[in-house]
């Protein structure tokens, strides 16, 4: 039996323009639903980067598609699905919500201590919760703000990137990193306060087009990186620590920015030891619309073969999970569900990064297989 594609797409996927990538017997193929149909774009486009790079998505002429059964539409056999990112670079924008700003200060003043995070948020929160919610990055009245807090000694380099004229915009992960629905999402062994970042990434073209959004997992290991910001890297981008999916749904006449700008984005950790935790972040409260945290990204660098954007998340876990006051982090074995009505539902299982499935299929990998296929012309 093929995966269940009911269960991860949204309500109305007959109406919707969906691009993902499969794993077949012969290696990872682009495939597009379109008004109930799933196309194998294999024979046009050898990478998801390309159907966009050249638009095949709109192509009208595309034949020769499978019909999914409008009631149990299936992935069919002999495909599993994959992360729906190839050759993009995967980027991410952070403390792009007041909430998360908070919470970053916390990570730094606590220098990754979970037993001293609960007195700072109390008392961050008591001081500039209210005025950094309402005011807007890089305006006269967010550098009133900054002054203020730096004359009260609470200015943080998180603050500057969250009210300041510059986003904070990192790599995420390499080219081929990230993972799709059902597989297993890695945390460093050597970390003891982490948490899932439950998000929507959109996909942008090689002009800076925003051509379609999906949903993303951006894990995070907070102790890592209150230590210190310049741990950033070991805080991000770990083996199978990018998740991303189910499908990038794609902008059409039913489905757009604005979508993406009203989103709400749910998540739900269940764990083996029975512990249940739920969270919501709503893209209307973001501090910086999505269409300028994609022009601040390539302010100074280019796209060839297009970018996915991690946009940020209102979620910041503080329930406490065993010991009271020390907050939340991921066990083996959790499994995270985040869903969003119009984008679907992306779960996996969390594990050690030393024991997710290792990571093989890099660029040189990947281009032998669209060589052996004879493909290479494809991409």
């Amino acid at each position: 039996m093929g995966l269940a594609l009911a269960n991860i797409l949204p309500s109305d996927w007959q109406k919707g323009t969906f691009l993902g990538r499969v794993q077949t017997a012969h290696g990872p193929s682009p495939v597009l639903i379109r008004a109930g149909e799933l196309f194998d774009l294999s024979d046009r486009a050898a990478s998801v980067a390309s159907v966009i790079e050249r638009g095949l998505h709109k192509d009208a002429s595309l034949a020769n598609g499978i019909r999914l059964d409008p009631s149990a539409p299936e992935l069919p056999d002999g495909m599993s699905l994959l992360s729906p990112v190839d050759l993009q670079c995967i980027k991410a924008a952070g403390v792009t919500f007041a909430v998360s700003a908070v919470e970053r200060v916390i990570e730094e003043r606590a220098r990754g201590d979970l037993n001293a995070a609960a007195e700072i948020r109390a008392n961050l929160e008591h001081r500039i919760g209210s005025g950094i919610r309402s005011v807007v990055p890089g305006t006269e009245e967010a550098a009133a703000l900054k002054a203020v807090l730096i004359a009260e000694g609470m200015w943080s380099q998180y603050l500057e990137v969250a009210i300041g004229p510059d986003a904070e915009v990192f790599t995420k992960c390499p080219v081929l990193a990230s993972v799709g629905y059902g597989a297993e999402v890695g945390v460093r062994s050597d970390s003891s306060w982490n948490n899932p970042e439950p998000e929507i990434a959109v996909a942008v073209n090689s002009k800076g087009e925003i051509v379609g959004a999906m949903l993303g997992n951006d894990v995070n290991l907070r102790d890592f990186e209150g230590r210190s910001a310049l741990l950033l890297g070991k805080a991000k981008d770990n083996n199978a620590s990018c998740s991303l999916g189910p499908f990038i749904r794609l902008f059409d006449g039913d489905f757009g920015l604005d979508d993406v700008r009203t989103a709400e984005v749910s998540m739900s950790v269940v764990g083996t030891d029975q512990f249940r935790l739920e969270g919501q972040s709503r893209m209307t409260e973001i501090s910086r619309d999505p269409a300028e945290l994609v022009r601040q990204s390539m302010s100074q660098h280019q796209y060839p073969d297009g970018f996915v954007l991690f946009l940020g998340t209102l979620f910041a876990p503080t329930q406490d999970r065993d010991v009271p006051g020390q907050g939340f982090t991921h066990k083996p074995g959790d499994e995270v569900t985040i869903q969003s009505p119009r984008f679907g539902v992306l779960t996996n299982r969390v594990v050690h990064c030393s024991d997710a499935e290792p990571w093989t299929i890099g660029i040189r990998a990947f281009v032998q297989n669209l060589a052996a296929r004879n493909l290479i012309d494809k991409l």
